[in-house]
């Protein structure tokens, strides 16, 4: 029942047929393929080509171009004659949304054509309607019959097709069945995959996007087990978070969901959907897909019995005894590395949340302020603000005056714990290396309540040997509290950015986690493409790890500090400036911690991809906005000039606005 991918323990690449588009072959043994969406207007043919070949050049193997009318899917044409006049033979795929005669033209002209199972056919209009089975069957069957002569052009044409659900446009059919869930993404995949195989047809890649990483990973391997249960095979894997936004938390958001089922061997070819040019998606995507090329993994003992002791395919966060605000209910910490640091003082801790004012002498402490952090052999020698603590190296630690040892802890060395030196009776952290033989460790932690456990991978695949460790930590039913510790020795921020989101982003989507402490060395890092700049202008390193941390735990929905937005990454469809419009929310609204607002270019995405939203913006008509709260528009047509403000208007109306302190 818990098999999805062909290993839970290393890397093994999970095996799909083979689907060509032009001269492309995807699944199988080939490399996991780039891909990205142009963002000018499709009867634009020079600037579709122009930025086309923007994006072909930074990388990527496949284009894709929206196509939502008949004229749209007939210039694609155009677009594929100029590009291979230039010299590029990359091939071209067709989105689809509601029009299944653009389809239909789209798959006679180019490689690929991409369609919405919740729109292709089926419309939402966010109604609820009971359907007896036989009432269901006869909506398959009025599917089959539109779905069909796609199948066919496209069998006859040698065109791939991708089965594109997502988590926001599942239909209403799909919804009264199977509610907002996983399975009713995968279920309303099937459908259409199906029809497909009863024509013969098998060019089929299919995806699970959401904006919300859990939900995604969730779906794909459910997709994937089903389909091995009904077929005895899987077809191959586009993986992608819709709407993850834009710098870094884009790039965390989606390398949390996109990585950790690459990690499982699942994928077989990558969108990272950016609020940015698209050229700018490319590097993001070769960045992950480098992890997995001629990966050779740590080999980890199997489960007894084959059996998991989680479940992948819902959330629920490992059972753990609290010790104080560590575990138990309590969300997960952060722990700040300062071991880099080489002078404490208040202007240091600035950086990871806490501002010392000398005048009132008083701290301010932010929403993404860390728990604990780590001194190595360090003390402050000033009086710290009133939720910090601090851990550092057990030699130190004993060091510590008596009257200041209720705000330090000590972290002990396997070997150190182990042959009995002296620890805080109240709570103390050991370190443990999960790429180790560590028996004889865990054995002792279940003995000692007062232990939190720090464990990090010196092995390969680290998230893969991690999840072993702590569910042998389930299997023996030691519930201490764990901290996932990730240490990255990546030359770049962006590099930086998708291993800590991989390692520990993966774990906190299936509960393994009550704390997150990140680390690298200052002196590795080198230009972030994000900025073009010296990394150390942005931002100090400590600053960085901080605010990565915070925005892991929000993109795994374990600890909300921050505003959320589900931005989408703009195409030919859109109706204004997302970019810039994007920019002019953040700065009006991300003081409001635990909002999630949607920004839709069009009214294609808008509804349905925003339905994990408190609020939504989106594009209705040229220089024209609608505002929704949840799934219900509130003011419609609201000029653009204005509809930021409008936006904050309707955030007071309901509650949900407070104003930001000076």
């Amino acid at each position: 029942m818990q098999q999805y991918c062909v290993s839970t323990t290393e890397y093994k690449r999970l095996p799909t047929r083979e689907v060509k588009v032009g001269n492309l072959v995807i699944g199988g043994n080939n490399p996991i393929r780039i891909q990205t969406m142009t963002t000018t207007d499709t009867m634009d043919t020079a600037a579709t080509v122009a930025q086309s070949i923007r994006c072909i050049e930074a990388g990527a193997e496949l284009v894709r171009i929206t196509a939502p009318s008949k004229n749209e899917a007939e210039n694609l044409l155009n677009i594929k004659n100029e590009l291979r006049a230039k010299g590029y033979d990359t091939p071209i795929i067709a989105d689809i949304h509601f029009t299944p005669n653009a389809a239909e033209i789209a798959a006679r002209l180019i490689e690929k054509v991409r369609v919405n199972p919740g729109n292709y056919v089926d419309k939402k209009k966010f109604d609820y309607i009971e359907y007896t089975d036989a009432e269901y069957a006869e909506e398959i069957d009025h599917i089959r019959e539109r779905f069909t002569p796609l199948v066919k052009i496209c069998k006859e044409y040698g065109t791939a097709m991708r089965i594109g659900t997502n988590h926001g446009s599942l239909s209403d059919r799909i919804m009264s069945r199977y509610g907002d869930t996983p399975m009713g993404m995968v279920e309303s995949a099937m459908e259409f995959l199906r029809i497909a195989r009863g024509e013969d047809y098998h060019q089929i890649i299919l995806s699970m996007k959401s904006s919300n990483p859990q939900v995604m990973v969730q779906a794909y391997r459910l997709l994937v087990q089903q389909m091995m249960t009904e077929f005895g095979e899987c077809y191959p894997l586009h993986l992608g978070v819709t709407e993850a936004g834009d710098g870094e938390d884009g790039r965390i958001k989606s390398a949390i969901g996109i990585c950790t089922l690459l990690e499982d061997g699942i994928g077989d070819t990558i969108r990272v959907s950016l609020t940015e040019d698209p050229e700018f998606e490319v590097p993001v995507c070769r960045d992950i897909v480098k992890r997995y090329t001629n990966l050779q993994s740590t080999p980890n003992t199997p489960y007894e019995g084959g059996k998991l002791p989680y479940n992948p395919f819902a959330y629920k966060r490992r059972d753990s005894t609290a010790n104080q605000h560590i575990g138990g209910h309590h969300v997960p910490v952060v722990v700040a590395d300062f071991s880099n640091v080489k002078h404490l003082d208040t202007n240091s801790l600035k950086q990871i949340g806490y501002t010392y004012d000398s005048f009132s002498d008083k701290w301010t402490i932010s929403d993404a302020a860390a728990d604990f952090v780590y001194t190595g052999n360090q003390f402050f020698d000033f009086a710290l603000p009133g939720t910090l603590r601090v851990i550092c190296d057990h030699a130190t630690w004993l060091k510590v005056e008596d009257k200041h040892k209720h705000k330090y802890q000590p972290l002990l060395s396997e070997n150190s714990y182990l042959h009995g030196n002296l620890m805080d009776d109240s709570l103390c952290f050991v370190a443990v290396d999960a790429s180790q033989n560590y028996n004889e460790v865990i054995e002792r932690i279940k003995q000692d309540a007062n232990v939190v456990i720090v464990v990090h991978s010196t092995g390969t695949s680290g998230l893969m040997t991690v999840r072993r460790f702590i569910a042998e930590l389930m299997l023996r039913g030691i519930q201490n509290p764990v901290i996932l510790r990730v240490d990255s020795s990546d030359a770049t921020v962006d590099e930086q950015l998708i291993h800590f989101a991989t390692e520990a982003g993966g774990l906190f989507l299936e509960g393994m986690g009550d704390g997150i402490w990140l680390k690298n060395k200052e002196e590795q890092l080198q230009n972030s493409r994000m900025t073009g700049r010296t990394y150390l202008e942005v931002k100090s390193n400590e600053q960085f790890l901080n605010n990565t941390a915070f925005s892991i735990l929000q993109a795994t929905r374990t600890r909300i500090s921050k505003t959320e937005y589900i931005s989408c990454p703009s195409c030919g469809r859109t109706l204004f400036d997302l970019q810039e419009t994007t920019a002019k929310i953040r700065e009006a609204t991300n003081h409001l911690k635990g909002v999630k607002i949607a920004i839709m270019g069009c009214i294609v995405n808008g509804p349905g991809e925003m339905a994990d939203a408190d609020f939504g913006y989106v594009g209705s008509g040229p220089g024209k906005i609608t505002l929704y709260k949840s799934k219900d528009v509130m003011k419609k047509n609201v000029p653009s000039e204005i509809a930021v403000q409008e936006l904050i208007n309707l955030l007071k109306e309901h509650g949900a606005w407070v104003e930001l302190e000076r």
